[in-house]
């Protein structure tokens, strides 16, 4: 039973960590305009500043709370990390500066790195069959938080762009209480792994895990589909409201119907595909799904659009935990908070570098003046980055398959 309710915690964590991300994204346009003094293209670059900020902690944070949660355990690290994070939302309500949500962005991105101590504990619950089903959950998680946090903003932003941030603020804080009284341990004395901090930090971390077989080849693939994913929330805002003349309660609706879509196919589908074709097809499919994805969004020209292809944008989403099963089987158990902590570190790069690249590639094509008006182009840029991934998955080693004990 406490072993379940570990689980259960431990998705919530991950729904509170997205919806921390998906509230502000309706919101931070008219936000960053306000403060900034700027207009809708201006403020997306600002925005991709901001966006990578919060990944550059996640970045150098991810490695330290993965080996932290390794040696102490992961209830500690995830209590004093949702406490952090629920602090930091009431610093960034009333924010009335670009660099007061700048400071937030910073403390938000360090305790947003939790999600390498919640993918640990269900490594740490998880027989080797299941892992890659169970971190479905986690994606099924996010998708949850990605339908409250983009409505829960859109709603509350008809009241104030700062609203949201109150909400998210009181959501962590009754979770950490929650926690503090019920959350058990899943670390054991015999998973127990002294603290390095020549492993607590990135590029050791890297180190460590590039050098067990075939995981270098693997974490390529995840930096590229990571790179490729991060379009959706570096611009998402950006292009419709651009393209389609949105505001932010249609953005908040789609986001949302993009989350429920994720967590349909991260909870239920990945629980049929992994068993029947194996992690290897899976994520290979998923992958080639996303591409197609990127394509169709592209080239839309009608907001109804959008909301038909959220079943084809949705099925992607079996590449990443597929991806994620296949690492995880591979670590020994005591090592499995650094893994996570690595596979935070890799998604936080994606989001230092994604974002930049993305917004900027947004303002060039939509910019006055612009020789090809063209707000798609980021999407054309992420099925580069998507097809490399494939490229690169191609030639990992199948592994045995498992049966379940």
């Amino acid at each position: 039973m406490s072993r379940s309710f570990a689980v259960w915690f431990v998705l919530i964590t991950v729904v509170i960590d997205a919806i921390g991300i998906g509230l502000i994204m309706p919101v931070m346009p008219a936000l960053i305009s306000e403060l900034g003094h700027t207009d809708v293209s201006g403020a997306a670059i600002w925005g991709g500043l901001l966006a990578s900020v919060f990944a550059i902690m996640q970045f150098l944070f991810g490695p330290l709370l993965g080996s932290l949660s390794d040696r102490f355990g992961r209830r500690p690290v995830l209590l004093i990390s949702l406490a952090v994070m629920c602090v930091d939302y009431v610093i960034m309500g009333f924010a009335h500066s670009l660099w007061l949500l700048f400071i937030g962005r910073v403390i938000h991105g360090i305790t947003a790195a939790n999600h390498s101590t919640a993918a640990a504990v269900i490594a740490d619950v998880s027989k080797p069959e299941d892992k890659a089903a169970n971190f479905g959950l986690l994606g099924a998680a996010f998708g949850i938080g990605f339908i409250l946090g983009p409505a829960l903003g859109g709603f509350l932003s008809q009241i104030d762009p700062r609203a949201p941030f109150f909400g998210a603020a009181v959501i962590a804080g009754v979770h950490t209480a929650l926690g503090w009284f019920f959350l058990p341990e899943t670390v054991t004395e015999k998973t127990r792994r002294a603290f390095d901090w020549r492993r607590a930090h990135p590029f050791g971390a890297f180190r460590a895990v590039g050098a067990l077989p075939g995981q270098a080849r693997m974490l390529c693939v995840v930096l590229f589909y990571e790179l490729s994913f991060i379009v959706y929330p570096a611009v998402w805002a950006y292009y419709t409201i651009f393209k389609f003349g949105w505001d932010g309660r249609l953005v908040g609706i789609s986001l949302a119907c993009f989350g429920l879509g994720i967590a349909v196919v991260q909870g239920g589908l990945i629980r049929w595909m992994v068993p029947k074709f194996g992690e290897y097809r899976t994520a290979i499919f998923g992958l080639c799904v996303d591409a197609v994805a990127f394509v169709a969004i592209a080239l839309v020209w009608q907001g109804w659009m959008v909301f038909a292809l959220v079943p084809l944008t949705a099925l992607g989403a079996v590449a990443s935990p597929a991806i994620s099963g296949l690492m995880s089987r591979a670590v020994s158990d005591d090592a499995q908070g650094e893994l996570q902590g690595v596979i935070t570190s890799i998604r936080a790069f994606a989001s230092i570098t994604g974002p930049l690249v993305m917004t900027a590639l947004f303002t060039w094509f939509t910019r006055d003046g612009a020789a090809l008006h063209f707000p798609g182009a980021p999407f054309l840029a992420s099925l580069v980055l998507v097809l490399v991934a494939v490229a690169v998955f191609a030639g990992v080693k199948r592994p045995p398959r498992r049966k379940a004990a």
